[in-house]
């Protein structure tokens, strides 16, 4: 675009002497050498770069000697874990009651669990900040968020400190950017992981599209189902891929990889118009009240979840719940499965699962899409 010559004219002054651009810092073909990256404004040009495909962290499961380590543990003591080593607590404490006969599922069990899932469930926490639900006394009992770092935390224990956080908001985030630190997350008494939809590189731009379909207390596991389908109908018409998990409890949340670019503020809207023309489909099962109580029993199509600092349980994260159930990934064709359930697969489960079946949640690490226009 080239202006008009008016008062503001300086002469002899021309555009191709100045290459480089006021917002990045870099020239045209700078930019063009980083296709994968994205430019933002409104920052310093040192901050302007966001690398939109971060490289993916691959890391070797523990070895059996580092896990017979933790068996030989007494109630306590020093485990050598991913090149580090932790101070481990109350290792027989029964954190999850049993469940359909079982055992109680005891700390010892979480963190061998955390140990062994930190391969498959890195990549949907590394570069994230972590809202840690914690459940020191186990499960059973009254629980709470706990965002900000401990100072006690040790120094390797990677970390964000969040930029311009307003009086009385945590300041220092973990950020599961190695394994050991989400076995240092259950040993705090994380019971539950909960990734932002951002990255810390760029906490105001989402990487996901998110549906989380809540049921009420009237919503039966069909009705549920059915909202389920409706939705990856809807996904299939637009020509979007979308991705269904169970969320540990009674829910199922459907994640959109997308490329980051829309604000929070455009992805909610456009989930909301997605939702809201599905529930019109069924509108005896769906709810719009915000308040549990007002919604009759029905279920409810949460798009407000698409917002910065808001977080849906992540991946194979355990949940506060008898059995320690699993937020699994699942594929569309298994909402067919009679037998399927929210928390079906626990602790003791979900790795023999993804043993046979691999991890059918690895298309949202793949954030190439762009969200059409909803007519």
């Amino acid at each position: 675009m080239f202006h008009k010559r008016d008062e503001h004219a300086v002469e002899g002054w021309d555009a191709e002497d100045h290459p480089t651009s006021v917002v990045s810092g870099r020239t045209n073909d700078e930019v063009a050498a980083h296709p994968d990256h994205l430019w933002r404004s409104g920052v310093p040009a040192a901050e302007a770069e966001v690398d939109t495909h971060p490289p993916v962290p691959e890391v070797a499961a523990p070895s059996d000697d580092e896990l017979a380590a933790l068996d030989e543990l007494g109630t306590a003591g020093t485990w050598e874990v991913f090149g580090r080593r932790l101070k481990v607590t109350n290792l027989d404490k029964e954190l999850f009651a049993g469940r359909d006969g079982g055992p109680p599922v005891t700390k010892r069990e979480l963190l061998r669990y955390a140990a062994r899932i930190a391969p498959v469930a890195l990549p949907y926490l590394a570069g994230r900040a972590l809202n840690m639900h914690r459940f020191p006394q186990g499960a059973g009992t009254a629980g709470f968020w706990h965002k900000q770092l401990p100072d006690h935390a040790p120094a390797w224990v990677p970390r964000w400190d969040r930029p311009d956080v307003d009086p009385g908001e945590s300041t220092t985030y973990l950020v599961v950017d190695e394994p050991a630190a989400l076995v240092w997350a259950a040993n705090f008494g994380a019971l539950e992981w909960h990734a932002w939809t951002s990255r810390t590189s760029a906490p105001d731009l989402p990487t996901y599209a998110l549906v989380d379909l809540d049921p009420g207390p009237a919503t039966a596991w069909e009705d549920l189902v059915l909202l389920a389908g409706l939705h990856r109908d809807a996904f299939e018409h637009v020509g979007v891929r979308a991705y269904p998990k169970l969320t540990g409890r009674r829910g199922i949340q459907v994640w959109v990889p997308i490329t980051v670019g829309p604000s929070f503020d455009e992805t909610r809207a456009w989930v909301e118009r997605l939702s809201r023309t599905v529930g019109k489909v069924v509108p005896d099962l769906v709810s719009w009240r915000w308040e549990v109580r007002e919604r009759g029993g029905q279920a409810r199509l949460d798009y407000t979840q698409n917002a910065v600092n808001k977080t849906l349980v992540a991946p194979y994260s355990p949940r506060a719940a008898a059995g320690a159930p699993v937020s699994a990934p699942i594929t569309w064709d298994e909402l067919d499965d009679p037998d399927l359930r929210s928390d079906t697969f626990t602790v003791r489960t979900v790795l023999d699962r993804l043993a046979e079946r691999g991890d059918p949640f690895r298309g949202v690490l793949a954030a190439d899409q762009h969200l059409p226009p909803l007519t």
